[in-house]
């Protein structure tokens, strides 16, 4: 399971736990004694304690997700599942089913990190390099100019005006970037900074698209294991509801049930709440009348997570040319700025 502590348990690391878990059960290993097993192969003291607590609770109850439920770390909607499939005697196909599911949002948040990251660091250094440019680079053209019995005059003069400004207050900038810093590290390492970032992302035009794609990746995926597991669609609309965060695909949620509770056909109830459309929507209604609605919404579930990934590639390939040019081109403005007039003085002097 990899690196475990007593905060609630990363993708990867459940995934991998799922993955060791369902390999022991389709041998005809008990839980118990899988438990037992990976308790034993781990060289993580706090992993190990966790399972250590896991197996103890077992074994005193033989209530798999109760052990589960009381380490504390496992998340709502692995305890729900691992309770359905402990109840339908299918937790080895359960734990299948989590070990793709939280793969694939391991991947998917790995995606949307790095489309994150990118762009801040690329602005940082934008930022630190017009800095320099203006607080170090251009004094030394102004003792230049003056030693040349001249002073600058015009753009040049006013960037030199603003690198006087930012060093005479340097100590407030400081102050403001290590703010900055704080924020973006509660946004990042916070549940409540999460959140709002997310809130942030959906709003975004360019990143708006990811968040709605991820967001329907989730609820395919967890509308696959729920049908998987036994569950009625109403069962799995509710349990694969709460995966997601987006607001506007819960109301939709929301009304696909009341629309399903009043007889309405599930692929017609989903077209019309608005949640799949077009390609997704025509292969939920062949799932739904094949009787294969959990490998077609596996499949539906893969697409938008190709999709996410996609739109991630675009923005950031769009935005490295981008950032790039706009640097170039301030740099090239700044520098231009003192070098065009300094020509023009030393042609006339020569």
């Amino acid at each position: 399971m990899g690196e475990i502590s007593k905060k609630p348990l990363k993708d990867r690391e459940l995934a991998s736990f799922c993955e060791q878990m369902a390999m022991m059960l389709k041998a005809g290993i008990s839980s118990l004694e899988g438990i037992s097993i990976l308790k034993e192969s781990l060289t993580d003291s706090e992993g190990r304690a966790i399972l250590e607590e896991v197996y103890e609770e077992l074994e005193m109850s033989g209530d798999l997700c109760g052990a589960f439920t009381k380490s504390g770390v496992f998340p709502q909607y692995f305890l729900n599942l691992a309770q359905i499939g402990e109840r339908a005697g299918r937790l080895d196909e359960v734990f299948s089913s989590l070990a793709v599911y939280y793969e694939r949002q391991d991947s998917l948040s790995k995606n949307i990190k790095s489309a994150v990251t990118y762009p801040c660091v690329m602005i940082g250094m934008m930022l630190a390099v017009i800095l320099v440019l203006v607080i170090r680079v251009m004094p030394i053209f102004s003792r230049v100019y003056g030693q040349l019995g001249t002073e600058m005059s015009g753009v040049s003069r006013s960037i030199m005006n603003m690198g006087t400004w930012l060093s005479r207050y340097s100590l407030g900038i400081l102050v403001f970037s290590v703010l900055l810093v704080a924020v973006a590290l509660y946004l990042c390492m916070t549940k409540n900074g999460k959140k709002h970032l997310r809130g942030l992302g959906r709003r975004l035009p360019f990143t708006k698209g990811i968040y709605e794609a991820t967001a329907l990746s989730r609820f395919a995926d967890g509308m696959s294991i729920t049908l998987k597991s036994g569950l009625d669609s109403d069962e799995g609309l509710e349990l694969s509801g709460r995966l997601t965060d987006s607001p506007v695909l819960r109301e939709k949620i929301e009304e696909c049930r009341k629309k399903t509770a009043e007889g309405t056909e599930l692929g017609a109830a989903f077209k019309e709440a608005g949640i799949f459309s077009g390609l997704h929507a025509r292969m939920v209604n062949v799932g739904i009348l094949s009787g294969s609605l959990d490998q077609v919404m596996e499949r539906v579930a893969e697409q938008y997570a190709l999709e996410a990934d996609e739109r991630i590639s675009r923005t950031v390939s769009r935005l490295e040319p981008t950032l790039v040019a706009i640097m170039s081109i301030l740099v090239g403005m700044i520098l231009l700025s003192v070098m065009l007039p300094l020509m023009g003085i030393m042609s006339g002097i020569g």
